[in-house]
Parts: C-alpha cells; sequence; structure tokens
C-alpha cells in the first residue's frame, strides 16, 4: 500500500455497545466505530442481529441509556443502544386488573 493517509483507516472511533435481554439470555456487545456513527449502523456492526433472528428494527424499539432514540440518532462515546423487546402485557392494563383485584379481595381486620 502506497503511504497515502486513508481518512476511514484514520478516522476517530468511539467505543459504544449494544444491549439486548431476553428472558434466557443477555448481551451486551462492545462495538469501535466510526464518529457519527448512527444507532442502525452500530447495531448492524455488532452483529446482534446475526445472533438474535428474533431482532426486528422495523418492529423493536431502540433507545440510548433507557431513553427512547430513533434508529438514525448519532452516537457518542461510552453510549449503549438498547433493542427492547415487545411488551407482552400492557402495563397500564396490568396495573388496572391488580387495582380491580386488590378492590375485590376483602381486607383481613388487625
Amino acid at each position: 500500500m502506497s503511504g497515502r493517509w486513508n481518512y476511514r483507516e484514520n478516522a476517530e472511533k468511539i467505543e459504544v455497545e449494544v444491549s439486548y435481554a431476553r428472558s434466557d439470555v443477555q448481551v451486551i456487545i462492545p462495538v469501535r466505530v466510526e464518529v457519527n456513527a448512527t444507532v442502525e449502523e452500530v447495531i448492524r456492526l455488532s452483529g446482534v442481529l446475526e445472533q438474535f433472528s428474533d431482532i426486528d428494527l422495523a418492529v423493536n424499539k431502540v433507545g440510548v441509556f433507557g431513553k427512547l432514540s430513533k434508529l438514525s440518532a448519532q452516537l457518542q462515546t461510552g453510549d449503549r443502544v438498547e433493542i427492547y423487546r415487545p411488551l407482552i402485557a400492557d402495563p397500564k392494563e396490568s396495573r388496572r386488573q391488580r387495582a380491580a383485584e386488590a378492590k375485590d379481595t376483602p381486607k383481613a381486620e388487625s
């Protein structure tokens, strides 16, 4: 190779993580990417999509440190990209059901 400076090889890199969890397994994958990498690029580069066929970026929501994010959002060094599973039950409906059950259950006398 000639002595030419290759921008892509010498571009500044940042360290980020990709996180995904199911009830049976959790992974955190460190990824070194170029500055200005997007959430989607980092997810694809991490290899998590090949590891878990149940991830569909058109369906699964994503976030950075627990805050929902777009796939096009740019990342900063140290960010943790999280891929969320679809909810099985609506949390609001679950709370309503528990409250209704508690209301119907007689309380023990003290």
